[in-house]
């Protein structure tokens, strides 16, 4: 198939890659013309493991292009996917401009029928209105599909190529037989196309990304009274998650929730539901509770230090919200080294992927060392937000010589308490004892 995306972030150029993986014709469309110059060259703009591999492949073999003009793309294109940022507004609802204005323009510069998609995460009723803003201009028949994507950042190739399920919406059953022909390749192995109404796949989307949010922000809440009454999350977590009901998956403790999808999708829906005259109680529950977890541990850091931080130099590990991307949307360590900074205490950071997005953001706020050992030098602890790999077992020698005193708070629970014991270090984590030196 002839398949245009509009929008080359981290949705659209999944999308465009993996569709040209599995042998369509490819046309991703952008406005950013050195991010589209970048592209044609074979630099791919974010970081997402084995993504460069099939971006390089299919230009190679001429499946995969990019421009920034939307007539190109539209030409030859029988499914336009729309991949467009859809940012909360500041009363917390998703701002649908881009994703409207690029549908008038298709609208104008349509020449025979296509099929719509909506790709971004988008509030129910979306569909609607992107029909109303192509009929506008539209002379030609078009229908508008909802297609919600449920991908990881970190697993994102994967998830595309070998989706749990397809979410289709729509009412036209033209559109229906060219999505269920598109997708057909990724579910050899039996995993299921549903379709549904429009309305209903939008909110599927919202359903699962808010009832996700709720399950980490429980343990995290577990977490938090398993400190006040001396319970091990560790336990509770493996007692629960061996509930088949429940599922062992997403009961990691930590410092909250980050990221592109998460925050932005559990205010829209809240939001959402207030003009439908509904309120959300859980869901505004879950977005108090995750907002004070992102920054639990600067009291424990303080209560160390007997209450000031004032002059105090922190080693911190991990700044992107969450290991294997460079996103760091939301992410809990720039609330962490917010926190910090605002004490008195300074910072020296190291991330794998993530450090030169906080250094565009934030500028010179931190030091970014050139690796996790260069960020301990004269720390006088380590603060781990990040779970990346190569945290999980690094010299423990070398970081225990390097700080100024053996001391770690640990966000992510990376670390054996009985081996932190055995060597030494006073070692602080989410909802479980304190282990002194």
């Amino acid at each position: 198939m002839n398949i245009a995306v509009v929008g080359t972030g981290y949705v659209g150029l999944v999308t465009g890659t993996c569709f040209a993986e599995t042998g369509n014709h490819v046309v991703c469309v952008d406005i950013n013309e050195e991010k589209v110059r970048m592209m044609k060259e074979g630099k791919v703009p974010i970081y997402e493991p084995h993504l460069d591999v099939l971006f390089e492949r299919n230009i190679r073999q001429g499946r995969l292009h990019f421009t920034t003009v939307l007539k190109e793309a539209l030409d030859k294109a029988e499914i336009v996917f729309l991949a467009l940022p859809t940012p909360p507004g500041e009363d917390g609802s998703a701002d649908l401009s881009y994703v409207l204005k690029a549908a008038e323009d298709i609208g104008r510069q349509m020449t025979g029928y296509k099929v719509l998609v909506d790709k971004s995460t988008v509030p129910v009723g979306t569909a609607e209105k992107v029909h109303a803003a192509v009929k506008k201009y539209a002379t030609v028949e078009f229908d508008v599909v909802s297609n919600p994507e449920f991908l990881r950042e970190g697993f994102a190739v994967d998830d595309f190529l070998k989706p749990d399920r397809v979410v289709v919406g729509t009412s036209s059953e033209r559109a229906r037989k060219l999505m269920e022909d598109l997708y057909k390749p990724f579910v050899r192995q039996g995993n299921p196309i549903i379709f549904m109404d429009e309305r209903s796949a939008e909110l599927t989307k919202y359903a699962a990304n808010a009832f996700l949010a709720a399950k980490i922000t429980f343990m995290n809440e577990i977490a938090n009274f398993c400190e006040a009454v001396g319970a091990d999350v560790d336990k509770v977590r493996i007692g629960v998650g061996s509930d088949s009901r429940i599922g062992k998956r997403f009961l990691f403790p930590g410092i909250g929730y980050g990221g592109s999808c998460f925050p932005k999708d559990v205010q829209a829906l809240a939001r959402s539901g207030a003009e439908a005259g509904y309120r959300f109680r859980i869901i505004e529950s879950v977005m108090e509770v995750n907002e004070a977890q992102k920054t639990a541990l600067i009291p424990k850091i303080k209560k160390h230090y007997g209450g000031s931080l004032k002059g105090k130099h922190f080693a911190m590990w991990g700044l992107a919200f969450k290991p294997d991307t460079d996103d760091i949307r939301e992410a809990p360590a720039l609330y962490m080294i917010e926190g910090l900074l605002a004490e008195g205490a300074t910072v020296a950071a190291f991330d794998p992927e993530g450090m030169a997005n906080v250094r565009k953001q934030e500028g010179d706020i931190i030091r970014y060392a050139k690796d996790e050992y260069d960020a301990l030098q004269g720390a006088d602890a380590l603060i781990i937000c990040t779970e990346w790999a190569e945290f999980r077992n690094p010299d423990m020698a070398r970081v225990k010589a390097t700080l100024k005193q053996p001391v770690i708070f640990d966000g992510r629970n990376l670390y054996d308490l009985e081996e932190m014991k055995e060597q030494g270090f006073h070692y602080v984590s989410i909802g479980r004892s304190i282990v002194t030196a």
